[in-house]
């Protein structure tokens, strides 16, 4: 049967017509939410949460019950981690302002963020969120090249920016992307000649290039979230970006890669996601785990590509880059470095993939099981003809969080669970999420 790609709000979305079936407190709720935001409003689960609380890899509802999250990189060192917490806090109540004045706070932080990339990358541009992040890249990127065409996968998710907006074929509704965007297929082996994902990759990537100059747009940038979340979660071989990279540079076009997902230590292997592939990009884009809940976001790239920018505008963001933010994202670091959380995401992840490999020899919903570190995605199918069963995926997510399991969806059609806790996930979590799977499961057996 011929699969739909489903946009990624509707993925475990709350349907707003099935509020007849909330309990009366959830509905109440319900009410009072789409009274004030309308149809902006988006919720997850057939049965909202109201979350009060939150700490390491547990959420907290209004009722006392308690959810292990597998979905959150936002909190990436854990839940209101007391460090970056303490360290918020007390910057408030010193001093926060724009960057228009020197600060040792800021220019610290800039610098022990800028020792974790590969030379030359050594220029930091602070924003906000990691939307705002890649709408700043693309200028920088169009500036450059004086190119405007844009090449993503088919399923990417960037930002909610006007600019950012088009290059996320994931977040349209109803329209293809703009003109100046081409769609490629992610690097999945199973869809490439002789399973070659890298060579796949880099053909798509290359045909992309040509149609793009030959349509007069020309080519600008290559943006990718390194490890291809929205598209469903392809991490491996380690180094099949390396060609398409190649490519990119050789037409005089920018390599972007978008670190919001993969990025501060997620794959276990590596600081960054682009790392594990052997390559250089021209721009890292940073957001969400930078500031462990704490709104930021960044550039990072080379200072002649700044440089360049800056010459044709000025550039200034009142928010971005305060004390209170550098504080934030210095404790991340700390965290990340003191708890040992990028091994630790390299060990429990190979031990939750290892679970989930056992399950999926006892279940026929359970496909392919993708990814790295804290980051994995496990496919749910239709047995009879192993075809992707977004309704059977939605199905279980549900019934994850009636068993106190917090899970997304990624991939094309919905069918992928994002399986994305918090670094500090430990095996005994682990445990407690496989037990929840296999018993779902057992109760949902198609």
């Amino acid at each position: 049967m011929l699969q739909e790609q489903k946009e990624i709000l509707a993925m475990n979305r709350f349907d707003p017509e099935q509020s007849s079936a909330l309990a009366p407190d959830v509905y109440r709720h319900v009410a009072r939410r789409k009274a004030s935001f309308g149809a902006s409003s988006v919720l997850f689960y057939a049965q909202p949460i109201e979350m009060v609380r939150a700490r390491g890899a547990y959420m907290f509802d209004a009722h006392g019950r308690r959810y292990l999250d597998l979905y959150n990189n936002v909190a990436s060192v854990g839940h209101s981690h007391p460090l970056v917490v303490e360290a918020v806090s007390r910057q408030l109540d010193i001093l926060n302002t724009h960057t228009r004045y020197l600060n040792e706070g800021i220019e610290a932080y800039a610098e022990e963020l800028l020792n974790t990339f590969p030379d030359p990358l050594a220029n930091l541009i602070m924003t906000c969120t990691g939307s705002e992040a890649n709408d700043l890249a693309l200028r920088i990127a169009q500036r450059k090249t004086n190119a405007k065409g844009v090449i993503v996968t088919r399923a990417a998710y960037h930002g909610n920016t006007a600019a950012v907006a088009e290059i996320s074929p994931a977040g349209l509704r109803n329209r293809l992307p703009a003109d100046h965007v081409k769609v490629i297929d992610a690097p999945d082996s199973r869809l490439a000649i002789h399973g070659d994902a890298a060579l796949h990759f880099e053909q798509s990537v290359s045909t992309a290039i040509r149609e793009l100059n030959s349509s007069g747009v020309g080519f600008c940038a290559l943006i990718v979230d390194s490890i291809f979340s929205s598209d469903g979660i392809f991490s491996d071989p380690a180094g099949f970006l390396q060609i398409a990279v190649q490519k990119v540079q050789q037409a005089n076009g920018l390599f972007i890669a978008d670190e919001v997902q993969p990025g501060f230590g997620r794959t276990g292997d590596a600081m960054w996601g682009f790392m594990r592939h052997g390559v250089i990009p021209d721009i890292v884009t940073l957001g969400k785990p930078m500031g462990n809940g704490f709104p930021m976001g960044g550039v990072v790239s080379r200072p002649e590509l700044i440089q360049n920018f800056c010459e044709e505008t000025g550039y200034f963001n009142t928010f971005a880059g305060s004390p209170v933010a550098a504080a934030a994202g210095s404790a991340v670091l700390k965290v990340l470095k003191e708890e040992g959380l990028i091994a630790n995401a390299a060990t429990v992840g190979a031990y939750l993939k290892k679970g989930l490999m056992t399950l999926k020899q006892r279940y026929p919903s359970v496909g392919d099981i993708r990814g790295t570190g804290l980051f994995i995605g496990l496919d749910l199918i239709d047995p009879k003809n192993a075809s992707p069963d977004p309704n059977f995926a939605g199905r279980i997510i549900n019934a994850l969080k009636e068993n106190g399991i917090l899970i997304g969806a990624a991939g094309r059609f919905g069918h992928t669970l994002k399986i994305r806790p918090p670094l500090c996930f430990s095996k005994e979590d682990a445990d407690v999420f496989l037990e929840a799977l296999d018993m779902t499961l057992a109760l949902h057996l198609r």
